[in-house]
């Protein structure tokens, strides 16, 4: 028997079969791709987030690590000057000592960022942000228990925004030194959250709704070379009325008798030992 030939236009070579064949290789071309991608993040994004990422001898220091050691120095550029108000300002025993840890802390832990920032090359700034200046100015203007209340709910609601920055640096950072800074801070801002809910003008409830409201990105201070970052500590002023600041009695002549010249004039200003303080419960 003869093989028939071919019938003229079927099968997949035919005229229809090419066209179909090439309509549906285009929209697979075009369906992959976006399939492929549609989870990912976008080429631009991540060049701009790679390009914010740098590579150290301590690791790879990101945006995040940068924002960070800036946000200690801040701290300390504001915080130390209020604990200073509050050694001066206080009425009670409790609000003086809280200023001594907040002066002691941030000295301490401005060393350290400064130290930090000159390894990794980071600027610093070297005055407080518009917000916290806003607050020195608020509590620089109060007087009395009105001052207390006011420095321990401004400085417990500020050591709670930044506790769980802290946190979050420490759980992801890449950086050594970073991550050495974020547990020097940590305990830093514990210490002080706990003297400051020591005080007892510390009211949980107006905190919990302040801390759940987004706060308002405020610019941080154009930033120095560390070099040139100005080391926070206490005023010479201060350091000399340590003692009656936490809530020790100054002492009298009698009590200095043994020592010599007892008759010198003192150069710094006398301790301001303020109010004894308010028995009455709050």
């Amino acid at each position: 028997m003869r093989p028939r030939p071919p019938v003229g236009g079927r099968g997949i070579f035919s005229g229809t079969g090419l066209i179909i064949t090439a309509l549906a290789a285009t929209a697979v071309a075009l369906l992959v791709p976006l399939w492929s991608y549609a989870d990912r993040q976008d080429p631009a994004s991540a060049s701009v987030l790679g390009a914010r990422t740098v590579t150290t001898p301590y690791g790879p220091l990101s945006a995040q690590d940068r924002d960070f050691i800036t946000k200690v120095r801040l701290a300390g550029l504001w915080e130390l000057p209020a604990g200073e108000l509050a050694q001066r300002k206080g009425t009670t025993a409790a609000v003086r000592t809280a200023g001594g840890h907040l002066v002691d802390g941030h000295t301490s832990l401005d060393a350290h960022v400064r130290t930090v920032a000159t390894q990794l090359g980071t600027a610093l700034p070297n005055e407080p942000n518009d917000q916290q200046k806003e607050w020195l100015a608020t509590l620089e203007a109060a007087e009395g228990q009105d001052f207390d209340r006011r420095f321990a709910a401004i400085l417990r609601l500020a050591h709670g925004r930044v506790f769980s920055l802290v946190a979050q640096v420490r759980a992801g950072t890449q950086n050594s030194l970073v991550r050495d800074l974020a547990d020097n801070a940590n305990a830093t801002v514990l210490d002080h959250i706990k003297v400051l809910e020591a005080t007892g003008y510390v009211d949980f409830a107006a905190l919990a709704e302040e801390l759940a409201a987004s706060a308002s990105p405020v610019p941080a201070p154009p930033g120095v070379d560390p070099s040139a970052a100005v080391p926070v500590g206490p005023a010479p002023a201060a350091a000399t009325q340590t003692g009656a600041s936490q809530g020790t009695p100054p002492q009298d002549d009698t009590s200095r008798a043994g020592t010599s010249q007892v008759e010198a004039p003192v150069s710094s200003p006398p301790a301001v030992t303020g109010p004894p303080p308010v028995t009455s419960s709050r």
